[in-house]
C-alpha cells in the first residue's frame, strides 16, 4: 500500500550532503558582528549572505524604534489587521510608505512571501497572469493560488511575452506579474518592454521589488524609479527584511486594489498582523534611506567592485548589474563543495541549487552590504580566489581580459 511519506524517506540529498560534509544549509549564526561579520562554528567570517542591504537592522536608531514599540505594544498583535490585530503603528506606517511610493494606499503583512501570496485574490476565472520563469517562489505560488490560467514566459523573454500575450484572448483580464530584480541571478527584468507589452494588451503590471526596493532609484523606490516608469506599474510588493532591516512584506497601489485584498486576500486575512517592532523598525529604516542616499551610493560601489574583481579571476557572474552577485558553478555537487570550501576560508555565501536552478547550472550568491569595509571585501576576493582555483573553477591564471560590470546608478541625484 503506497504511504504519502514514501517519498520523504527515499529523498536523500540533505542526509548525503551531511554525510559529505558539505551541507550548505540550516547552519546557526551564533552572532552578528555590524550585519558584515557573521560567527559560525565559533568562528568568524565575512558575511556575504545576507540581504541586509543597506546594513540597517544593525543600527542603533532602528533597534531602538523596535525597542519602543516592544514596551508600549508588546511583541504580538496576537490577531489578524481584520480584527483585534491593527495598532496605531501600522496604519502611520502604511500611510508612509504609501507616500513614499506614490501611491494611494498600501498594506501590510507579516511577511513578504505572505504578501505576494495575497495577490492571487486578484486572479479570478476567465483571467490570465503571466509570470516569469525566473520569479520567486511566492509568485509562482500565487499564480497557482489564483483561479486565472497560468502562462509563464522564458526568462526575461519579452519575445515569449509578447507571443503569450497575443494568443491569451482580448477578451480576458491579464496581469504580468514579475520580480524587478531576479533574487539568485541578480538581473533586473525589461521593464520598460514589459510596459509598453502591457498597454498594447491593456494588461496590468504588478512588480515585486523586493531586492531593489531601498536600494534603486534616485530616491530608492526600487525598480520603477531606477527605469522612470512608476506610474506605468499598477501595483508595487515588497518586503522589509533586505533593505529595510525588519521584517514584514507590503502591496501599495491604487485604494481600491488595496482595499479589495486587504479585506478579500486569504494570506493577509486570515493571518497574524506583522508585530508592531517589525513595524517600527520598518518605519525608523525609511526614514534613513529617505535621509541617506549615500547608503545606497556604497552599495553599489562596492557590489560593482565584487562583480570585477570576481570578473578578474575569471568568475562567470551573469547578467546581474546589482548589488546581487551570482557566481555561477555548474555542477551541483561541487557547488556544495565550492560552498564549504569558501566558508572554511573565512567566508559566508549562499548555495543554490536544484530545485532552484537546473543541476548543472547551479551558482553560490554573495550579497553585499553598505556597511561593509574595502578590508573585508579584499578578504573576500582573496577566499574566492584561492578556492576557484583549487577546486577549478577558474584557471590558475587570470584572463587577460574581461568584461566589466556597472553596477544599475540612478540618472539623477
Amino acid at each position: 500500500m503506497a504511504d504519502v511519506f514514501d517519498k520523504c524517506r527515499a529523498w536523500t540529498r540533505v542526509r548525503d550532503a551531511v554525510t559529505a560534509g558539505i551541507m550548505p544549509y540550516g547552519h546557526v549564526i551564533e552572532d552578528l558582528v555590524d550585519g558584515t561579520e557573521a560567527v559560525v562554528g565559533g568562528r568568524k567570517v565575512v558575511m556575504l549572505g545576507s540581504n541586509d542591504y543597506l546594513g540597517l537592522s544593525a543600527d542603533p536608531r532602528v533597534k531602538a524604534a523596535a525597542q519602543e514599540a516592544i514596551d508600549r505594544y508588546g511583541t504580538s498583535c496576537s490577531g489578524s489587521r481584520l480584527l483585534n490585530g491593527t495598532r496605531p503603528v501600522h496604519g502611520e506606517f502604511e500611510q508612509r510608505i504609501a507616500d513614499f511610493l506614490g501611491r494611494e494606499a498600501a498594506v501590510v503583512t507579516a511577511t513578504g512571501f505572505q504578501t505576494n501570496l495575497a495577490i492571487s485574490t486578484l486572479l479570478g476565472h476567465g483571467d490570465v497572469v503571466l509570470t516569469d520563469r525566473g520569479n520567486h517562489a511566492s509568485l509562482v505560488d500565487a499564480a497557482r493560488l489564483g483561479f486565472a490560467e497560468h502562462r509563464r514566459y522564458r526568462h526575461n523573454d519579452v519575445e515569449h511575452l509578447a507571443w503569450l500575450l497575443d494568443t491569451s484572448g482580448a477578451d480576458r483580464g491579464k496581469v504580468i506579474v514579475t520580480d524587478s530584480t531576479f533574487s539568485i541571478e541578480g538581473d533586473l527584468c525589461d521593464l520598460p518592454a514589459i510596459v509598453r507589452l502591457a498597454r498594447e494588451h491593456d494588461a496590468r503590471v504588478v512588480l515585486d521589488c523586493a531586492h531593489d526596493l531601498g536600494v534603486l532609484g534616485a530616491h530608492g523606490r526600487g525598480a520603477p524609479e531606477h527605469f522612470g516608469l512608476e506610474s506605468q506599474v499598477d501595483l508595487v510588493t515588497g518586503t522589509f527584511s533586505k533593505a529595510f532591516g525588519s521584517t514584514g512584506g507590503l502591496i501599495a497601489g491604487s485604494r481600491e486594489v488595496v482595499d479589495f485584498i486587504r479585506h478579500l486576500g486569504h494570506p493577509a486575512v486570515y493571518s497574524a498582523a506583522m508585530p508592531p517592532a517589525a513595524v517600527a523598525a520598518a518605519d525608523m529604516a525609511l526614514q534613513i534611506i529617505e535621509q541617506e542616499p549615500e547608503r545606497r551610493t556604497r552599495l553599489l560601489d562596492i557590489a560593482e567592485r565584487l562583480h570585477n574583481g570576481l570578473r578578474a579571476l575569471g568568475f562567470d557572474t551573469g547578467r546581474s548589474t546589482t548589488h546581487v552577485v551570482p557566481v555561477l558553478i555548474g555542477d551541483e555537487t561541487l557547488c556544495l563543495r565550492f560552498w564549504t570550501a569558501l566558508l572554511d576560508a573565512g567566508v559566508f555565501t549562499n548555495a543554490f541549487v536544484t530545485p532552484a536552478l537546473p543541476a548543472d547550472k547551479t551558482m553560490i550568491r554573495a550579497s553585499v552590504l553598505a556597511t561593509h569595509t574595502d578590508t573585508q571585501l579584499d578578504q573576500a576576493l582573496e577566499a574566492f580566489a584561492r578556492v576557484g582555483r583549487e577546486l577549478g573553477v577558474i584557471p590558475a591564471t587570470p584572463p587577460r581580459t574581461y568584461e566589466p560590470v556597472m553596477t544599475a546608478r540612478p540618472v539623477t541625484a
